[in-house]
């Protein structure tokens, strides 16, 4: 009987629904959480695909799952792929493909990296050319992590004076400065397999526990907009399981955060419904990757990009 694993951290409510569901369908395929006892170079696991939820903060876990993806395990999401990607490259990448994304610049880290000093900077410039960016960006702006999630050391930037006194807060962290878009409507957007989606109004200026509490209704033709960005987004990232973020400006869907290969799906936050259907899509979805997978071959999901590059093929 195939296998179904799921690596999870301290979340409960949404890794205990996807086991349940997986083996209630009776669809001859088992799943469970992962269990590691060891890890030797080169060896599979008893795992057909393995859905990480915790990777991105154990760097043991990333390497397990490398030797998994190695030996024929669908990990979802690609491990490789997940450790090379970040919120810049996702923004580059999205103006090569007609999606819109804010004004955004990346900035170099305001303290020096560990075992570096002046001289490993010799080819950047000081001062940055800071007028020239600012005047690029605009303000208000918000500044992030290039490669963050969470919510975690988000500022929102009033003037030069404030992005001065907040960058200087940032240490090593290399940090995103980025056009604000002030929307009428907000929506995150769960994409799962490639081709499941599910449009769900969302108010990221509510409290956390607040936000999928949104009274935003898009006419049919602006959910097929947006599910049309969704899916785009996600076949050249290549994306198993993601959340997009788009904020209407004017009407124009702009693709804000993109790049959260292990998207909230707690039961508390999004609410019953959404929970129930994200735990259904996922479930199905792993099943389908469980029986379609090939023993002892590279059953990994790789994006448009990675595809059109290696073919040196133009993007779109």
């Amino acid at each position: 009987m195939k296998k179904i694993g799921i690596l999870f951290g301290q979340e409960r409510t949404f890794p205990q629904a996807f086991i349940e569901r997986v083996n209630s369908k009776n669809a001859g395929i088992e799943a469970e959480a992962v269990h590691i006892n060891k890890v030797a170079q080169g060896e599979p696991t008893e795992y057909s695909v393995i859905i990480d939820r915790i990777s991105q903060d154990v760097p043991f876990y990333r390497a397990y799952l490398k030797n998994a993806a190695l030996t024929g395990t669908a990990v979802i999401n690609n491990p490789f792929w997940w450790s090379a990607d970040e919120k810049f490259f996702n923004n580059c990448l999205a103006t090569k493909i007609n999606v819109p994304v804010p004004k955004t610049v990346i900035l170099p880290s305001r303290e020096l990296p560990t075992d570096t000093a002046d001289q490993s900077f010799s080819n950047l410039a000081y001062p940055l050319d800071w007028d020239g960016i600012f005047q690029y960006i605009g303000f208000p702006a918000y500044m992030k992590p290039f490669a963050g999630g969470g919510w975690k050391n988000v500022y929102k930037l009033n003037d030069m004076a404030d992005f001065f006194s907040k960058h200087a807060e940032t240490g090593q962290l290399v940090m995103l400065l980025q056009e604000e878009i002030v929307f009428e409507e907000y929506y995150r957007c769960y994409c799962i397999g490639g081709k499941y989606v599910r449009i769900m109004p969302y108010e990221p200026r509510n409290p956390h526990h607040l936000r999928y509490s949104a009274s935003f209704k898009p006419s049919p033709e602006k959910l097929k907009e947006m599910e049309e960005i969704v899916l785009r987004i996600n076949k050249y990232l290549g994306y198993d399981f993601n959340t997009v973020e788009l904020a209407l400006r004017d009407g124009v869907p702009y693709a804000i955060d993109f790049c959260n290969p292990a998207p909230d799906a707690d039961l508390k936050s999004v609410g019953e419904e959404n929970f129930a259907w994200v735990v259904e899509t996922a479930a199905t979805y792993a099943i389908e990757k469980a029986k379609s997978n090939k023993e002892g071959a590279d059953n990994l999901t790789w994006g448009e990009y990675v595809r059109t590059s290696a073919n040196k093929e133009a993007l779109i």
